[in-house]
């Protein structure tokens, strides 16, 4: 592992001051072991460390950087934002034209804005359960919905790249209610449905699942949890917090449901419509959205929630992501996902390589498409270890986590994708050499 000074001291100083010396846990690196990488400052589709080390990026900030790092249109937006007032407590016109630019692309009719995805998520189903008068909700194993105490439940992302078991300082009577089910089941859907039909106020997925890995839904699964939810009288909430505005406009719901002609009730957004700032939303049918207040009795609210400066960084940033930069998106997605498979075949190891749109990730040790947590948790992992720091070491920043997808932006160019090619090769020897001792 290369050296990386300017960053342990940082790190040293982080631990005595914040739990674990970070801010969200699976940037501390417990997954991959070594000090974790301070990043002084970015473009396009690199990073510069507080080491004055240079890597390509493929985690842009979980996905927000759908264009690229500081990119100047987006800069120079915000500045001007800035200058006006940073905060103002009061409705200003760049949330409505954020909310506008949702509806104009999403399936949604109307959307509130929050300031995470976790916010989102939470006042989603807050929001269903109002609606419906209903308490029981429906999540599936390794889906990743936020930090909410009741959909925490055989959560995947941090929970699972951590090891963690159910979560401490969540009651039990909290996911009392949280039916819990296996990815891509439908037998496990109908039957959770004969048995609490009436009791559901809402089923939740991702729209295709990112958090133990891509776990793309099988074809018409998400069509089928909708004409369930709408058989019992429930909500169905599609989560495209990570794949709203990414891998299609319109999310994965322009990959399938638009294809397959079906509509979420309740939808959740976050990552890129934020621009790289804290901004997410929710929102769906208006009869639905209209229970929450101060037109309906569902109450929900938020002090910096349609942050004049974040609607500015998102509302630019979707303006800027038009056909031909999701044209760019799929192609160097696909070139990578080549890279990758040339890398990984020479050297005999077994793997799933799956995606979902541009979005993917690997599965280490397995030989058989994973669909479901189960699946995700069986791979060797422990492989992953020495081949991100290879590809950390040979300047390519990759999710320090086994269990989370690689995202790539319409600012990788063939400079960057050179870099990730010569590091490719080491790296996958690393891995395929690897035991569970080293």
């Amino acid at each position: 592992m290369t050296p990386t000074p300017a960053s342990q001291q940082l790190f040293d100083r982080a631990r005595a001051v914040s739990p674990g010396g970070v801010n969200s846990p699976v940037r501390a690196f417990r997954a991959v072991g070594g000090t974790p990488i301070f990043m002084a400052s970015g473009r396009g589709a690199w990073l510069t460390d507080v080491d004055g080390r240079r890597y390509v990026d493929l985690v842009g900030s979980w996905g927000p950087m759908l264009l690229g790092h500081a990119h100047p249109e987006v800069i120079a937006a915000v500045g001007e934002a800035a200058a006006r007032g940073t905060s103002f407590g009061t409705p200003s016109e760049p949330e409505v034209l954020l909310a506008e630019e949702i509806v104009d692309r999403t399936s949604a009719e109307s959307v509130r804005m929050v300031s995470s995805g976790t916010e989102a998520t939470m006042s989603a189903i807050r929001l269903a359960r109002g609606f419906t008068g209903r308490n029981k909700i429906v999540k599936f194993a390794g889906c990743y919905h936020g930090h909410v105490d009741a959909l925490l439940a055989q959560a995947g992302s941090g929970v699972v790249t951590l090891g963690l078991p159910e979560t401490p300082g969540v009651p039990a009577h909290v996911t009392a209610d949280t039916i819990v089910l296996p990815y891509n089941d439908r037998a496990a859907v109908e039957a959770a449905f004969a048995e609490h039909g009436d009791q559901i106020a809402c089923l939740i997925t991702e729209a295709a699942a990112g958090n133990m890995g891509v776990v793309p839904p099988e074809p018409g699964f998400n069509q089928f949890l909708s004409q369930i939810c709408a058989q019992n009288g429930a909500l169905f909430i599609s989560d495209e917090v990570m794949t709203g505005f990414r891998v299609t406009r319109a999310g994965h719901w322009g990959l399938d449901g638009q294809r397959e002609g079906w509509t979420p009730d309740l939808v959740t957004y976050g990552k890129v419509m934020g621009g790289g700032f804290p901004a997410a939303a929710f929102g769906g049918r208006r009869d639905v959205m209209e229970q929450l207040a101060p037109v309906g009795p569902v109450y929900q609210a938020g002090t910096l929630s349609g942050n004049p400066i974040a609607t500015t960084a998102g509302l630019t940033t979707l303006r800027l992501a038009d056909a031909a930069a999701y044209e760019r998106l799929d192609a160097v997605s696909a070139q990578l996902q080549s890279l990758v498979r040339d890398a990984l075949d020479p050297t005999g190891l077994p793997y799933v390589l799956q995606n979902a749109g541009n979005m993917f990730s690997v599965f280490w040790g397995v030989d058989a498409p994973v669909t479901d947590f189960a699946g995700a948790q069986a791979q060797e992992a422990w492989r992953y270890k020495p081949f991100f720091h290879a590809m950390l070491d040979a300047g390519v920043y990759l999710p320090p986590s086994a269990f989370e997808c690689w995202f790539v932006s319409a600012a990788h160019d063939e400079e960057a994708l050179s870099r990730i090619a010569e590091a490719l090769p080491g790296a996958a020897r690393a891995a395929a050499q690897a035991t569970t001792e080293s």
